[in-house]
């Protein structure tokens, strides 16, 4: 541990989070880090404690599920188990924005903190939650990062996605002191090109990180391109964790080999922030049991893929129970040698977004797309597809609040990313077509092998 690690952790973290921002974030911490450690039956009546809290909170402050289980039937004392919780309705995008301020619990109207997904399934979405909920996601995600070895005060890069807009200056420069002041170094994917990944390898050098943490389809390019021109880091990494997008096998070797040192996987969405992560024996994603609810609808048998389910156990501002969030995962069959109680997934099996090419060398990951539309008034649903290098189809599922300036919002956030070198053909359609198992892919690449 370095002396600004330990300077951090001890001193300047503690002083921020509890001292000046007044959060109880390390004390939820120091929780969990105890709960990791609970056999798996205590951590199984701890989970089940904490819903059968939430659901009685729900039934007699969350307008939704009283009017929703009054008219089936339901009622919370019903609910003994995991498997009388599974009996209850799954819920999907389209209910939460049709009955939105019917989520709000009682009182919490005005309190609530909100944020915006990024569609990765075609469908951005605004939802609610507690400070509190807010302070336990990062708890465990300090908890899960720390696994492998990316704790808080390591000097850490992140090759991740930049802001979109124009940013105020007084704002970025309070970002730069921001991630300073957490020992990182953030530099934007987005703008990843051919010609550019010489500059990014140049950026690690410099900043020579502990640990690096990125979109996996944009650390793979980095990976390749690093292993193409023979050119190994100054000081290679502890570690890197993948996020965003499934981290594959082969991926991870690839990774492995240009980077020298162990490759991690990550799996998260922005409703609950991180929901399983893998641990130093990397033997499956350990599933934050303590924090959520995680179920995969559907899957028939042991081993078999099933639809994710959440439930956060902390948010009672609007609380979302058995929420279906787009992704596909497989649980883990084995136990972890770490001890850790928590259960595995063995792999996510969703979010495989086709990443963008561009005649002058830009490959913009899957990500990029939502991220940049999330918060388009009135665009409800999206899908950009690919069929030439110079050319760009995107067809959009609108509301009345889509206007031009929508419109020239998007041409212009593309624009600064692509230049004019893609033609970009904007249609107004009133339904997506779906793949035959019903998922809707937001990014599709269908260029010729010779192109891609």
């Amino acid at each position: 541990m370095s002396v600004y690690e330990h300077l951090f952790r001890r001193v300047l973290y503690p002083a921020y989070e509890s001292g000046l921002r007044r959060r109880r974030t390390l004390d939820w911490l120091a929780g969990y880090e105890r709960d990791q450690w609970l056999a798996p039956e205590q951590l199984r009546a701890l989970q089940l404690e904490r819903l059968l809290r939430l659901l009685r909170h729900c039934e007699q402050h969350v307008p939704w599920y009283r009017r929703r289980w009054r008219e089936l039937g339901i009622a919370a004392a019903d609910i003994r188990s995991l498997d009388d919780y599974a009996r209850l309705p799954v819920l999907d995008k389209d209910e939460i924005r049709a009955h939105f301020d019917e989520f709000k619990a009682d009182g919490w109207h005005e309190r609530l903190l909100y944020k915006a997904t990024g569609g990765s399934t075609g469908q951005p979405m605004r939802f609610g939650y507690t400070r509190e909920s807010n302070e336990r996601r990062t708890a465990v995600m300090w908890r899960g990062y720390g696994w492998a070895g990316a704790r808080m005060g390591r000097r850490t890069l992140y090759v991740w996605g930049g802001a979109v807009g124009e940013p105020r200056r007084l704002h970025q420069f309070k970002d730069r002191l921001y991630h300073a002041a957490f020992a990182r170094r953030m530099l934007n994917s987005f703008h990843m090109t051919d010609a550019n990944l010489g500059e990014y390898a140049d950026a690690i050098d410099a900043y020579r990180p502990e640990v690096i943490v990125g979109y996996v389809g944009p650390l793979v390019r980095l990976a390749q391109w690093l292993l193409d021109n023979r050119r190994t880091l100054a000081r290679p990494p502890a570690a890197v964790l993948g996020a965003a997008e499934a981290l594959h096998d082969f991926q991870r070797e690839l990774i492995e080999r240009a980077f020298g040192c162990p490759a991690y996987n990550t799996y998260g969405c922005r409703e609950v922030m991180l929901i399983a992560s893998e641990c130093e024996q990397r033997h499956g994603l350990h599933v934050n049991a303590d924090h959520l609810v995680v179920e995969l609808h559907g899957a028939a048998t042991s081993g078999a893929s099933g639809e994710v389910l959440l439930t956060d156990l902390s948010n009672y501002g609007m609380p979302l129970l058995r929420y279906a969030n787009g992704d596909l995962a497989t649980a883990g069959t084995e136990t972890c040698p770490c001890g850790r109680g928590l259960p595995l997934l063995a792999h996510v099996d969703g979010r495989k977004l086709d990443a963008i090419r561009t005649p002058d060398g830009h490959l913009l990951p899957g990500e990029f797309f939502p991220h940049m539309l999330k918060d388009v008034p009135g665009l409800r649903r999206f899908q950009l597809v690919q069929r030439r290098l110079d050319r760009l189809e995107l067809a959009l599922v609108c509301d009345n609040r889509f206007d031009d300036a929508s419109m020239a919002y998007i041409r212009r956030e593309l624009a600064k990313v692509v230049g004019d070198s893609v033609a970009l053909e904007c249609r107004i359609v009133d339904e997506l077509p779906l793949t035959p198992s019903g998922k809707l892919r937001v990014t599709v690449s269908a260029l010729p092998p010779s192109s891609s």
